[in-house]
């Protein structure tokens, strides 16, 4: 059985270190503190007994689980990041653990009323009785995604302890800079040497995820004129009204929270303005990519609408794709997502496949030549200070993990 301790232990001992990365910094990782973790990983990784245990000079962590069966089989591998968002603060983490989760509100912070309750985020009832591990209000949690390296690392530990249990060569990978969308730029696939791999990413206990968003990022400048606003007329022109025109004309409802399942959405998550110069920051997302580059296209007619309406170039906007839907790329080795999707069933769980409204390290390694869906980690409400994680849903990803090694050793 895999402990409950021990996977508390670990996990508490991964989220309380800072791992968050940084957008504007262009070395990898992008934050020196990621080391910290990585380091600790290594020696992790080599003391419950992992051969070639190896990190490069941009973090990059990989190890082997050698096969125990005589015969050939393919060559699997999971991987998780160690960096946490920039969204919102991993400094400080101090993880409350709640035992026996009775299906009320949970009071993270008391001095600043900060409340975890189901009546906003009703998922929390499908935890009632278990274990959670939450924030204490003031900072994310860290499950994204190291509840995921919770995970391999622990089934690892158990499959080494249980020999009788049967599998090939398994391979572990860790990354740094995922959540700033870098997280397999210098992933060495070659080296790595998998047949096919599984991120540990997803967030409820049963998720199963080959299809992601085609992605892009668009930066919109809009240039002004400053004058003096008590001798402005027929002279100024401010930046700022022209971009809310560029925000009103775009698909008012095509935004995130007016979107669900395979809807795609323009977000805008960024905007600086002021008289001379606005800037508006967009990532643009669609699991078809017909729609995907067809909302690209909009974006550049709106531009050059604008630029004629105003008679000079007032707006200009540079984009650039971000990733692809991985679809394209597991479909052809379906088999890989109907073992993951047995080994749940094995394990007692209910497989729920779904497209993932984001990305992960696996839509870009997939293009990369190595198929890696995408299972959950366990977690919820990532990115922000209602994070939290079910102790219980951590166990069976664990489990999952050692019956899909079982299950492809099978494979001859």
């Amino acid at each position: 059985m895999i402990s409950k301790q021990d996977i508390i232990k670990r996990f508490v001992g991964y989220v309380t270190v800072d791992t968050e990365s940084d957008p504007e910094s262009d070395t990898t990782p992008s934050t020196a503190k990621q080391w910290d973790l990585a380091n600790i990983l290594v020696d992790e990784l080599k003391a419950i007994g992992m051969s070639d245990v190896t990190i490069d000079e941009n973090a990059y962590i990989m190890a082997t689980l050698p096969s125990n069966v005589d015969h050939d089989t393919p060559t699997i591998g999971f991987i998780s990041h160690f960096d946490t968002t920039p969204d919102f603060t991993g400094a400080n983490v101090k993880p409350q653990i709640i035992e026996s989760y009775d299906g009320k509100d949970i009071m993270l912070n008391e001095a600043e009323n900060i409340v975890l309750s189901p009546d906003y985020f009703d998922d929390l009832l499908l935890y009632k009785g278990q274990t959670l591990i939450t924030t204490d209000g003031t900072t994310l949690l860290g499950a994204d995604d190291k509840a995921g390296i919770t995970e391999i690392i622990s089934a690892m530990e158990y499959l080494i302890a249980n020999p009788q249990i049967k599998h090939g060569d398994v391979k572990v990978g860790f990354t740094p800079d995922e959540e700033i969308g870098r997280g397999a730029h210098k992933f060495d696939v070659k080296k790595f040497g998998a047949d096919w791999a599984y991120t540990m990413d997803g967030s409820q206990i049963g998720e199963l995820e080959y299809e992601n968003f085609n992605a892009a990022g668009a930066v919109v400048t809009v240039k002004g004129k400053i004058v003096h606003p008590g001798y402005a007329k027929g002279k100024m022109v401010n930046s700022m009204y022209i971009a809310t025109e560029f925000i009103n004309s775009l698909p008012r409802m095509e935004t995130p929270e007016h979107t669900e399942g395979y809807e795609g959405f323009f977000h805008l998550y960024s905007i600086k303005g002021e008289v001379e110069d606005t800037k508006l920051e967009y990532i643009i997302r669609d699991h078809d990519l017909g729609h995907f580059e067809a909302r690209k296209e909009v974006m550049l007619k709106l531009t050059n609408e604008l630029n004629s309406q105003y008679g000079r170039e007032v707006i200009e906007i540079e984009i650039k794709d971000q990733y692809f839907n991985m679809k394209e790329k597991v479909e052809p080795v379906m088999h890989i997502v109907d073992i993951a999707e047995e080994a749940m069933k094995q394990v007692g769980i209910k497989p729920l496949i779904k497209a993932i409204r984001g990305g992960t390290d696996g839509s870009q390694l997939s293009y990369m030549g190595l198929p890696c869906p995408n299972i959950f980690a366990g977690g919820h409400n990532f990115h922000g200070r209602y994070e939290y994680v079910p102790v219980e849903s951590m166990i069976k990803a664990t489990e999952v993990i050692c019956k899909i090694c079982e299950l492809t050793a099978e494979q001859k």
